[in-house]
């Protein structure tokens, strides 16, 4: 319309999109649509949110967890190791590069190994998108180098705090006993240990997931794959409020259902926080 739109023109526009009316009644029609996975029309682009969404919350979905597991690949074996040879040369090389890998940010990481992988050893594609039912194997060989970017961060956070945990659990009487028993240090860390370990850790995952989903904005961006990217921040920016309010709504959910699942793996890791809830109701 340009800035010189006559008054009726703006008038007719904000009746067109429905800002014409309070704000209060204009929320409570959107949360009308949500059940049925409407989430309105954006008032830049004109088009349906829902499937621009879906499309976009898919490939960055597949980056996050496949960046997740690998974290955990990565820091649970390692960080085990780190407790393990705390006062040994090897466990602080290990939290030395834990360190280290604090320091690199995902972009960063992003354009190393573009850099080796890509263009210098010509290994791995640079950038792009496949989908998996296009091309599986071209799908996999594309996500390869930006799940290690993004999990580069992650796995180096992930690692310290499993050493922690690991660290803590080392000094408990049931391990002393298990040990005083005749059971291996090793064997009594795996069958004892780990379990109880495990929680602190995947509640910092949990908390880390959301991180990860944020954190692929810009690694999104280094590779040129078709996520949820810069949507946020442009949306934010064209002041595009369906588009913002969908976006907020669909990942604080995520955030819910991976704490949901995360205290749902309490209970299966450690029974007693079952008897303790069903002793207290």
């Amino acid at each position: 319309m340009g800035i010189k739109a006559s008054p009726e023109l703006l008038a007719a526009k904000r009746h067109e999109f429905g800002t014409d009316r309070p704000l209060i009644v204009q929320y409570f029609e959107w949360i009308g649509g949500l059940p049925s996975g409407h989430f309105g029309t954006s008032f830049v682009t004109r088009q349906d949110i829902s499937p621009i969404i879906n499309d976009r919350l898919q490939v960055s979905l597949i980056l996050v967890v496949l960046a997740m597991l690998l974290s955990l690949l990565v820091a649970i074996p390692f960080g085990t190791f780190a407790a393990v040879n705390h006062r040994k040369v090897s466990g602080l090389l290990v939290s030395g590069a834990s360190q280290l890998g604090l320091a690199i940010p995902g972009f960063l990481a992003g354009i190393l190994l573009v850099a080796l992988f890509a263009i210098q050893l010509g290994w791995l594609p640079a950038n792009g998108w496949t989908p998996p039912r296009n091309d599986f194997g071209d799908f996999l060989r594309r996500l390869i180098l930006p799940v290690i970017a993004l999990a580069t961060v992650q796995a180096a956070v992930l690692t310290r705090y499993v050493r922690s945990a690991v660290l803590e659990v080392m000094h408990e009487d049931y391990l002393r006993t298990a040990r005083s028993k005749g059971l291996k240090p090793g064997k009594a860390l795996i069958k004892h240990g780990l379990r109880n370990a495990a929680i602190p850790v995947l509640t910092v995952a949990s908390v880390q997931f959301a991180t990860l989903i944020i954190g692929a904005v810009v690694v999104e961006r280094v590779f040129v794959l078709p996520g949820l990217g810069s949507m946020p921040i442009d949306s934010v920016a064209n002041r595009d409020l369906q588009t913002v309010q969908s976006l907020v709504m669909v990942l604080v959910t995520i955030t819910l259902l991976v704490n949901l699942v995360v205290d749902l793996l309490y209970t299966v890791i450690d029974p007693r926080i079952r008897l303790g809830r069903a002793a207290i109701a």
